[in-house]
């Protein structure tokens, strides 16, 4: 899928329901033979920024997924791998709190949206939607050959 594709994908999910982190790592699920129950089980605490603590949003979260899944240890002492894997977890993030100028749900739901939209879930098309759709692209572009450091 290209990347128009993988944010229609994430939008689609998110317009139907499912958590931040959920539509997130669903757009990709298939790049990685994960089945989409699965998927949406493993992802489907991390929204409202973690369980609606508004603590890390969830679309980052999703995000950090779906890079463990392309750049993620599977030996417990492989560091080289682990520590590779956090960078890209890193540079996610950084991409986030540089366009938004935070990664906290909590804040960007008051940078973007009154109490009144959330109390109203209106927040999800004010603030959560966008934020999906552009982490979508942004893991998409991490995860690229172009992007694979050696």
């Amino acid at each position: 899928m290209n990347k128009q594709e993988i944010k229609t994908s994430a939008l689609s999910f998110f317009d139907e329901g499912y958590a931040c982190s959920q539509s997130v790592l669903l757009a990709f699920s298939k790049e990685f033979n994960l089945d989409d129950r699965t998927a949406k089980l493993i992802s489907s605490t991390f929204g409202g920024g973690m369980g609606r603590l508004r603590e890390k949003c969830g679309a980052l979260t999703g995000g950090f997924m779906v890079l463990g899944l392309k750049y993620g240890n599977t030996l417990p002492h492989d560091m080289d791998t682990k520590l590779h894997s956090y960078s890209k977890v890193h540079e996610l993030n950084h991409l986030v709190h540089e366009k938004y100028g935070t990664t906290i749900c909590s804040e960007l739901l008051k940078e973007h949206a009154s109490e009144a939209d959330v109390a109203q879930r209106k927040h999800h098309k004010i603030i959560c939607r966008h934020v999906v759709g552009e982490v979508a692209e942004m893991v998409y572009d991490l995860i690229q050959p172009q992007n694979i450091e050696y």
